[in-house]
């Protein structure tokens, strides 16, 4: 079992993922449900809210869970752990697995760790890679949690 996220973490997924109990396709067309999921939705599907939140502690767990693995030998605080746990929910696994973010904590520099965050503000629409608003957003919101002082575990 991974370590867990915090409540902030947590909010913070839910927040800029938000919840639809109805099928949709996000901005790449990815049929999406719940809190983001992907795996197995397809048009027209509908769920239950406790389907979400079910829906939603199975991909925490399995994106935390790859943040766990990368960064259980270095020094992570619960905030940098649940911003670097937001940033997998979003971007993936192996994207996250080869970002900058990653290298840079793993290397100790959490403040540059932290501005790097800010890289994963683009979006690809019809092979077209774009800023967009609410990635950066989001990214402000990891970064601000990252930064945040706590303990370290």
């Amino acid at each position: 079992m991974a370590r867990p996220i915090n409540a902030g973490g947590l909010a913070l997924i839910r927040q800029f993922e938000g919840c639809r109990l109805a099928a949709y396709q996000d901005e790449r067309g990815v049929w999406s449900i719940g809190y983001g999921h992907t795996r197995g939705v397809s048009q027209g599907q509908q769920i239950t809210q406790e389907q979400a939140e079910q829906l939603f502690a199975q991909d925490v767990e399995m994106k935390s869970a790859a943040v766990d693995t990368a960064t259980f030998d270095v020094p992570t605080t619960d905030n940098q752990y649940a911003a670097l746990c937001s940033l997998a929910f979003n971007i993936g696994t192996g994207n996250f697995a080869q970002s900058t973010t990653l290298r840079l904590h793993r290397a100790g520099n959490y403040q540059d760790a932290g501005d790097a965050l800010l890289m994963w503000d683009e979006i690809t629409i019809d092979g077209v890679r774009q800023k967009d608003a609410g990635l950066l957003q989001r990214r402000q919101a990891e970064r601000a949690l990252y930064l945040t002082p706590d303990t370290v575990s």
